[in-house]
């Protein structure tokens, strides 16, 4: 499973870089509000900065939500770089412009999905990766893994080629939990990646090795 982060910050890019784990990015309008990020010359530049950063995709979102609106947009942002793909949302015009993208060879990101049907849609159309946003499911009292799961299922039985890109992550927990039920990708926050790292017993287990170690000395 590769793991993207979920993030527009810089700083926390390049950790996730250095730690040596990171396949990519997300981001979306409000990360990069959330960063000062304001003006599409101010934001059409950070992605650059982004894919300068990192070795793998980075998914760009479009704003628009009619056809030919997404088409342009998303030409726009594709040219910024090679590993730019189009995120575009789970709306009857989004499937026609990401089927368009496909044909013309652009990849994408097909976002906000919540349910099978719209994953089915996103990959006959040709997505490159799909999004499903588990934390969201399961604030609606439905189970987020239990979709990924069903979406890995369908995929590999209709021999689908798009990517389940695990999206709206909560916890080191939905990690692990997606990974278990097929994901292909989890985009996550940094803490909850970092979160990965801990246990007690760790702690406990090293805090014992460097108290033993000292005796050697």
């Amino acid at each position: 499973m590769k793991f993207f982060i979920d993030t527009a910050n810089l700083a926390q890019i390049q950790e996730a870089q250095d730690l040596g784990i990171l396949d990519g990015v997300t981001t979306n309008p409000s990360l990069m509000a959330k960063e000062g990020i304001k003006g599409e010359e101010a934001i059409m530049k950070h992605y650059v900065t982004i894919c300068e950063t990192v070795k793998g995709d980075v998914s760009a979102e479009v704003i628009s939500t009619d056809f030919n609106s997404i088409i342009e947009e998303g030409k726009k942002l594709a040219a910024l770089h090679p590993r730019i793909v189009v995120k575009v949302p789970m709306i009857k015009d989004g499937v026609k412009a990401i089927k368009w993208f496909t044909e013309n060879k652009i990849r994408t990101n097909c976002t906000l999905v919540f349910s099978a049907g719209q994953a089915i849609l996103a990959a006959k159309a040709g997505a490159a990766y799909v999004s499903p946003f588990i934390g969201r499911i399961d604030d609606s009292s439905w189970d987020g893994v239990d979709l990924i799961a069903q979406i890995a299922n369908i995929y590999s039985m209709q021999s689908f080629k798009t990517e389940i890109l695990a999206a709206s992550i909560r916890s080191p927990l939905h990690i692990v939990k997606c990974a278990e039920a097929g994901a292909d990708v989890c985009t996550c926050p940094l803490d909850s990646i970092l979160g990965l790292l801990k246990h007690p017993l760790t702690d406990i287990g090293l805090a014992k090795f460097l108290e033993d170690a000292k005796k050697t000395r």
